[in-house]
């Protein structure tokens, strides 16, 4: 199982501390335990920005990293983290535990988490800058607030609270945006499983089955590789292609058909995201073809745009120009195509962006612009190209043969300085390509 190291997390925990200067200190928490219905719990997931400075994965954990007077003293990691509990192990598994925080994880130094409140008053005093990630869990802002109340309350011994509380997120996403060699692969792994789960759906649809049903041929290839989703499946059949965020997966797909599958897993926390549609019958009719022709048209010309140094909106820009130019040709829009681009009126059928950066989170952090606009791709970025177009049901502005159908095909792009690098390829995505191994499984 391939896996980061602990060198790798080392290097972040320096280059975050290199970005926050001498006489400072951040405080991260991992994500609280979510509460599914009465004494069930949701399986536990370390937060992103956490897991990405520690590599711990247990709930109930706080990071502290320090800088000093002198770049000479580097910095200094605290893990505070949940003690070994036999009795608690026996019922929800074991801990690393203080020793495990230092043996294991490389603290410096680890605390029990029940101390944190106690020893986070010393750490803070004389720091210039406290680091935090202001406004993700209320309760953590409240608790910060008392610590700096309290350390400023020492002043008359001499000690002195952080003047200055910044948003930590503007330096671990900035981070967190660039992925390493070492990120992209753990990413190729999960698209490469994603992109095998897909193609045992295509091989495994047939009319009359339930969406759950062809959603749990998805979770097989999933769990078979020891991942779980990157986010709730989208398995919607027919009109419900139509609904861009359609979980129900409730209903029967049927013969004529197209099912849009929006579905991918994370693999070591790290993430993929898919969406490919197809016959259920295996078979495009006519108009289906027609309108996937000119969506997969324009998700190569968006694929195409993911170069370094083009903007971050390029590669939307190219697919909404083929897409109109493309609804025009079929008599779905009418009118001139630079007034319908300019007053986006093809937003009836093609309402969201071309993409959003793919990591740790499937929306991964990182700004969109900067210096009031968009920004240049750069190498090691991901970004994900998915055009589609949703014909309404209940639309009578278009002829009958058109409506309910709903398609998207989307792919996960890396940036190289070699030119885009598509993460997903492993899934086919032509028609021809789909009809032929759709024949197949039958």
């Amino acid at each position: 199982m391939k896996k980061l190291t602990q060198a790798d997390f080392q290097e972040r925990r320096a280059v975050l501390a290199g970005e926050m200067g001498l006489r400072s200190i951040a405080v991260i928490a991992t994500s609280p335990v979510a509460m599914r219905n009465r004494d069930a719990d949701y399986k536990f997931r370390a937060d992103s920005s956490f897991f990405y400075l520690t590599g711990f994965a247990e709930p109930e954990a706080v990071a502290v990293i320090e800088t000093f007077d002198t770049a000479e003293e580097g910095y200094s990691y605290s893990l505070f983290c949940r003690e070994r509990n036999r009795e608690m192990e026996i019922w929800n598994g074991y801990r690393a535990g203080i020793d495990g925080a230092i043996d294991d994880y490389d603290a410096d130094e680890a605390y029990a988490i029940d101390l944190l409140d106690e020893e986070i008053l010393a750490k803070l005093q004389n720091k210039d800058k406290l680091f935090y990630r202001i406004g993700q869990q209320a309760d953590f802002d409240a608790r910060v607030a008392k610590w700096i109340a309290a350390a400023g309350g020492e002043s008359r011994k001499g000690a002195s609270a952080p003047a200055q509380v910044i948003q930590l997120d503007r330096i671990v996403d900035e981070m967190r945006l660039h992925k390493s060699e070492q990120e992209l692969e753990l990413m190729q792994l999960a698209s490469d499983i994603s992109a095998e789960a897909h193609t045992r759906a295509m091989q495994a649809v047939k009319p009359g089955m339930m969406e759950y049903a062809l959603e749990a041929e998805l979770n097989y290839i999933f769990g078979k590789n020891g991942c779980v989703p990157s986010y709730n499946s989208i398995v919607g059949g027919g009109e419900n292609a139509c609904i861009l965020h359609y979980v129900e997966n409730d209903q029967k797909l049927k013969d004529g058909d197209l099912v849009l599958i929006d579905a991918a897993c994370e693999y070591q926390l790290y993430a993929s995201d898919i969406t490919r549609t197809f016959p259920v019958n295996g078979k495009f009719s006519p108009e289906q073809k027609a309108l996937y022709e000119v969506i997969l048209k324009a998700q190569l010309a968006a694929i195409d745009a993911v170069r370094v140094g083009n903007s971050y909106k390029e590669p939307h820009n190219a697919a909404v120009r083929i897409m109109v130019q493309g609804l025009l040709d079929l008599g779905l829009m009418q009118g001139d195509i630079e007034q319908i681009i300019a007053s986006e009126s093809y937003r009836q059928f093609y309402m969201h962006g071309t993409g959003h950066w793919l990591g740790m989170d499937v929306h991964d952090v990182g700004s969109y612009k900067q210096g009031g606009g968009w920004r240049a791709y750069e190498a090691g970025m991901v970004v994900t190209v998915e055009p589609g177009l949703y014909i309404a049901p209940d639309d009578e502005t278009v002829d009958a043969k058109w409506r309910g159908i709903g398609i998207r095909i989307e792919d996960d792009v890396a940036v190289t300085q070699d030119g885009p690098r598509v993460l997903t390829a492993a899934v086919v995505k032509s028609v021809d390509e789909i009809e032929a191994l759709m024949a197949a499984s039958r």
